[in-house]
């Protein structure tokens, strides 16, 4: 991470272009003071705050290093943008986060008007527009944009992205490679890249490890799946098959690629995410598909069974109490609202933890991504009241760790910080709106 005065000295070496570039601009007859998103973009991919030069009478640049360097300190993936008055509104944040590519919360200020957007495994939809409320009554743009960050930096969940801990020429040499080494000793910034550097592989060794851990039960699921296809012995050809009986088993047969490719590709615990969610969505297909061939009523859409999602679509809410809890209503299966009504123990999934074979719900952190699939982020703080991963879930730290708590499970599985690119969908990127007279349907007048 770059120290304060390694940020100036590289902040102060490039002005003179940003400078060079507005003067040659307006030297231009018909040229547009509109701030170009791609360079606005590349910008915040090294820098949490930007300043278009036609909007610097908003927020000078010492006020904008300082506000940089407290995001910075504060290691959170907040970016700010300054753009010029008339910069056009339709679609301006999910543009501005299409060509920056990074997991986020962003917040723009445009002549008088303000708002934000953010994904939704770093701050809920609820939240953002609580914070552009407090924030849009201050018409001061420096106190406003501080206010707004300060608020917002004791509720995002997630990192800095690393791109912000050194800047690169074009040719890829560090741009502090051209500061001279001893102002770097000076500033202590050596020591304080190794410590940052060590808290992040340290960091990553253990993701690592509690993905390995995860990995054996989520393979369980996935098989476990394949084995109801198999035992389904469902032919598309087969007397008495419909278009929609068909429709069905094709959707789990794709359900059942897709938990594999997202298992595949998964390098983080908070990726299972998308492994389970296609699973609970081929189960539900097999579930409609089975009702189908023995011409029984279709099942509704529900939650998996609680005790364990690979007993398949739950059929009602039932009371129960877990060792040392309080009571409250969980999604069951057949068979174990069958169990329950005859006072016998449910079949709960158990896994492997470093004190022998426990419930999921009181095995380690990994398991709420994994549990966030299957049941999505609207009912878990109900059903997981009292319980350890519970309590791990609703803390700020395992927001950073693992992408979300309670909040919306369905973001993808890119926690703040991270580099999606254009991966990611409007419906987990929406935010709150304020300020100015906006009402056409614009970013800043409520929506896309």
């Amino acid at each position: 991470m770059r120290t304060p005065l390694l940020r100036g000295l590289v902040r102060w070496a490039l002005v003179p272009v940003a400078a060079t570039l507005a003067v040659l601009t307006a030297g231009v007859p018909g040229a547009s003071a509109v701030a170009d998103l791609s360079t606005v973009a590349e910008a915040l991919r090294e820098d949490p705050v930007y300043v278009d030069p036609a909007a610097s009478d908003q927020l000078s640049s010492a006020d904008a290093e300082a506000l940089a360097d407290k995001i910075r300190d504060a290691d959170k993936p907040v970016f700010v943008a300054v753009l010029p008055a008339d910069q056009p509104e339709n679609d301006l944040f999910k543009n501005l986060r299409t060509e920056t590519g990074i997991t986020g919360l962003y917040a723009i200020r445009s002549g008088d008007r303000f708002g934000a957007q953010a994904d939704s495994s770093v701050l809920p939809n609820q939240a953002v527009d609580n914070l552009v409320t407090a924030a849009e009554s201050t018409a001061d743009p420096k106190a406003q944009l501080n206010d707004f960050v300060d608020s917002a930096l004791q509720n995002v969940g997630g990192s800095a992205p690393s791109s912000w801990g050194s800047t690169t020429t074009d040719d890829g040499v560090p741009v502090a490679g051209l500061v001279t080494t001893g102002v770097v000793l000076a500033a202590g910034g050596a020591g304080a890249y190794a410590l940052v550097r060590r808290r992040r592989l340290m960091h990553e060794r253990e993701q690592r490890a509690a993905l390995e851990k995860l990995r054996v039960v989520v393979d369980e699921d996935i098989t476990a799946f394949g084995e109801e296809l198999d035992r389904l012995d469902f032919h598309p050809g087969e007397p008495g098959a419909d278009d929609a009986m068909r429709e069905d088993y094709e959707h789990a047969l794709d359900a059942y690629d897709k938990a594999k490719t997202h298992m595949a590709q998964a390098e983080k615990p908070e990726h299972v995410r998308a492994v389970t969610q296609s699973l609970e969505d081929g189960r539900f297909s097999l579930a409609r598909l089975e009702a189908r061939r023995e011409k029984s009523p279709l099942p509704e859409r529900r939650p998996p069974c609680f005790f364990d999602p690979r007993h398949g679509p739950s059929v009602a809410d039932e009371a129960w109490t877990p060792s040392g809890g309080a009571p409250r209503e969980v999604p069951v299966c057949a068979a174990d609202r069958s169990r329950l009504a005859d006072g016998r123990d449910p079949m709960v999934r158990e896994v492997d933890t470093d004190s022998g074979r426990r419930p999921y719900w009181d095995a380690g952190p990994a398991y709420g991504p994994w549990a966030g699939g299957y049941f999505g982020g609207g009912i878990l703080p109900g059903l997981l009241i009292g319980t350890v991963l519970g309590s791990m879930m609703a803390t700020p730290a395992y927001a950073a760790d693992y992408g979300s708590g309670y909040g919306d499970f369905g973001s993808g599985g890119y926690e703040g910080g991270d580099v999606s690119g254009a991966d990611f969908s409007s419906d987990d990127f929406s935010g709150g709106f304020g300020g100015g007279d906006f009402g056409g349907g614009g970013d800043f007048g409520g929506g896309f």
